[in-house]
């Protein structure tokens, strides 16, 4: 029961889903969503850990925000409309063909696609990392509502340092340093 709780990078990848240059200015917790997700992608980059990112119908929304495209390894992002990650097929291939059972699940909006796909990843036996800092929604009531929602359902609820130092494992080496930096 316990293991749900520990990070490794050997078994983790890292789901952006959905901060879009269109949807990001709603959000009121934006500039901080945005900030932790870099610290974690940046993290990922360091230490081989696959990171997946989504938009919901870019058409409308647009693409992934210059912040983030900027620090992603590569940007190839999977569009979707369905609001479940898990419900676009090419994007549960993606999840699944990494042979990871840990999803940090990072994103926009909490209490929609968040959500969504955080219960169907339950469902699908894998278990997800919702980092609460990294997501958010437009209304702090939406956003409570989700993180309590998920919870519930059985996610692992952290914060994007304790994600961070979890998968750091130690200090001293060359990324504890650089990460150390990053988030002073």
């Amino acid at each position: 029961m316990l293991e749900k709780y520990f990070l490794d990078k050997e078994d983790a990848a890292l789901l952006i889903i959905d901060i879009q240059e269109r949807l990001a200015p709603a959000m009121k917790e934006k500039d901080r969503v945005i900030k932790n997700c870099q610290h974690l992608i940046e993290l990922a980059k360091m230490i081989d850990i696959p990171i997946i990112v989504t938009e919901q119908y870019p058409k409308g929304l647009g693409k992934t925000v210059p912040e983030l495209q900027s620090v992603l390894p590569q940007y190839k992002p999977t569009e979707k409309t369905a609001f479940n990650c898990c419900g676009e097929p090419a994007c549960l291939a993606q999840i699944r063909n990494l042979g990871r059972k840990k999803v940090i699940v990072i994103g926009m909006e909490t209490h929609v696609c968040v959500l969504q796909t955080v219960t169907s990843l339950l469902k699908g036996g894998f278990i997800p990392h919702v980092v609460q800092d990294a997501v958010c929604s437009r209304t702090e009531e939406n956003w409570k509502m989700g993180i309590e929602f998920m919870r519930d359902a059985g996610a692992v609820i952290s914060g994007t340092e304790t994600v961070l130092f979890q998968l750091l494992k130690v200090a001293g080496t060359e990324e504890f340093k650089k990460i150390s930096q990053r988030i002073k």
